[in-house]
């Protein structure tokens, strides 16, 4: 259960619906389609993911509007699945921003500042800050052409590309 919950600590710790500098959420955004499984393809290292493959989040609507969150990976050390069921809530309609709580009270903050909006296939996310960056996608794989964007969307916007962790989605799990 504590796979995801020191992330949500530091996000809080870090500010709680703030976004690094110059990062802004996607508008036109549908919660409704956001919702379902997500593959963690790529992410800058933190310790609550640490070694850590596998790893995927599924959001479903809860009763009361809000979002049920599960975050799931597979520690390769230990050879064990972990997961964490928070919740979360839009900031603002329309929006691509959410507060996300594993802890109670506590809200960190979860920005996609770049989405497929045709179909939802991917979506870049970052925390309240730089520390905190992730490429998801539907899918346990990507093209390159969307690996390239990313990492050029990342850089530009002043996240340490270069530090990037490839996620390996090992279907045999």
């Amino acid at each position: 259960m504590k796979l995801f919950g020191v992330l949500i600590m530091s996000l809080v710790i870090g500010g709680c619906a703030s976004m690094p500098e110059g990062v802004k959420p996607v508008d036109n955004f549908d919660l409704n389609r956001y919702l379902g499984t997500w593959y963690e393809i790529a992410r800058l290292d933190n310790r609550f993911e640490k070694d850590m493959d596998n790893v995927s989040a599924n959001y479903s609507l809860r009763e009361d509007g809000k979002v049920k969150v599960v975050n799931k990976g597979f520690k390769i050390e230990q050879e064990k699945w972990s997961s964490v069921t928070g919740k979360a809530y839009q900031v603002e309609e329309g929006k691509g921003f959410l507060k996300v709580s594993f802890f109670g009270p506590f809200y960190g903050s979860y920005v996609v500042f770049e989405l497929d909006q045709k179909n939802y296939d991917y979506a870049f996310v970052t925390g309240n800050s730089r520390d905190y960056l992730w490429l998801l996608a539907r899918t346990p794989e990507v093209s390159e052409k969307v690996i390239d964007q990313f990492v050029k969307k990342a850089k530009a916007l002043g996240y340490e590309t270069d530090q990037l962790i490839y996620v390996n989605q090992d279907k045999n799990r």
